[in-house]
């Protein structure tokens, strides 16, 4: 057990290790980030900063010398470096899930060798045709570059010829994965913590809905029958074990129209539609993920209200073409009996780039989306 009162270092300097960084010194941490960019908005709350290159192999070792367990808030970090300094500290996932969760390539084959259900896909080598392959998965389909990608990044959906086109020219000298589109009921995803010894918790199904391929709502309890939120669980369950993951996992499904529930990405991380923990359960999933990777106890997963979370994204700003002529209306929110804000701390808004969230709890999942719809548009 690395106890309170220790240091806990955090490879990415993003929304996600702020708010892990608040949860850590809640319960006595101090937190060192390494972040390439200075400024960020983990570094401003954190015990000490270091702005170098994940690829800075002996500034890295220098950091995690000072740590007594280092971890991610995000898993697009070469994997390379960390087989360097894996001797200095503990590292929490291991570096080995996160080469399997970084690439989508490896992903889909680790989830097909393991015999878990996802969805059916097709890997082209840099070079290759990529046409060909496209068209043994038909139409419609997704084509996603096999590194790298999220929030809709790095990804094209082909319907037709023009797409195809598109597609092939965006992504003809990159390694990609095809994947044949599927047409679901609902997105859901499941926050699951497990500890160096053994002890595994997972938080209530989230139904997910998406605009833009980016996180607009997140609903808990999710809108399904109970048989599914069991049968996710139990998936997301056996996937963290398989892959022995010694923090958080955050499993995206789909529900498909035929009732299949199949494994759409894995991330070894806090997640974004895990951010209703922060004000909806007894403990949240950055405090969990503290408890996890220092082997604490894992805390009560219970929800205490049903939730609805907001993504706010750079859009909410009012924008004359590219300059930012008004914020958003924050009074809107925290007047508002049962709705919470959180802004990120970043500096600069952008249209799609993620600014901060809010929650708002109610009696029932229906009640609190209608809220967080009328409150969206406000705001």
């Amino acid at each position: 057990m690395i106890s309170p009162g220790k240091t806990i270092g955090v490879l990415g300097g993003g929304q996600l290790g702020r708010m892990f960084a608040h949860a850590a010194e809640r319960l006595g941490y101090r937190v060192h980030i390494y972040e390439p960019e200075a400024n960020g908005p983990a570094g401003e709350v954190s015990a000490h900063e270091v702005n170098r290159p994940y690829t800075d192999v002996e500034a890295l070792a220098d950091f995690v010398r000072a740590c007594d367990v280092v971890t991610y808030e995000f898993e697009n970090i070469p994997v390379a470096p960390l087989w360097e300094i894996e001797k200095l500290a503990v590292l929490h996932p291991h570096w080995s899930v996160l080469e399997t969760c970084q690439n989508r390539m490896r992903e889909k084959t680790w989830l097909r060798k393991n015999g878990f259900p996802h969805v059916p896909f097709a890997e082209v080598e840099a070079g290759d045709d990529l046409a060909a392959a496209i068209r043994r998965i038909g139409l419609p389909c997704v084509v996603k570059t096999a590194d790298f990608g999220y929030d809709g990044k790095g990804q094209i959906k082909v319907s037709d010829d023009a797409s195809l086109a598109k597609a092939v020219a965006s992504f003809a000298k990159q390694r990609c994965v095809i994947e044949k589109f599927i047409d679901f009921k609902c997105e859901l995803s499941v926050l699951v913590a497990r500890s160096g010894t053994g002890e595994v918790k997972a938080f209530p199904v989230a139904e997910n809905i998406h605009t833009r391929h980016i996180l607009d709502f997140s609903i808990v309890p999710a809108r399904v029958p109970a048989e599914i939120t069991a049968e996710a669980e139990k998936l997301a369950l056996a996937i963290v074990e398989k892959l022995d993951v010694v923090g958080l996992l955050a499993i995206e499904l789909f529900l498909t129209d035929r009732g299949e529930i199949l494994v759409n990405e894995l991330a070894p991380r806090p997640h974004n539609s895990g951010h209703w923990t922060l004000d909806a359960c007894v403990t949240s999933q950055f405090e969990q993920h503290v408890r996890a990777v220092c082997g604490l106890p894992l805390g009560d997963v219970s929800a205490v209200a049903p939730v609805v979370m907001v993504n706010i994204l750079g859009d909410a700003w009012k924008w004359q073409g590219d300059k930012i002529t008004g914020e958003p209306n924050w009074k809107a929110v925290l007047e508002h009996p049962r709705a919470k804000l959180h802004l990120y701390g970043k500096r600069e808004p952008r249209p799609g780039r993620k600014m901060g969230h809010f929650t708002v709890t109610a009696m029932t999942a229906d009640a609190a989306l209608e809220a967080a719809r009328k409150l969206k548009a406000r705001l």
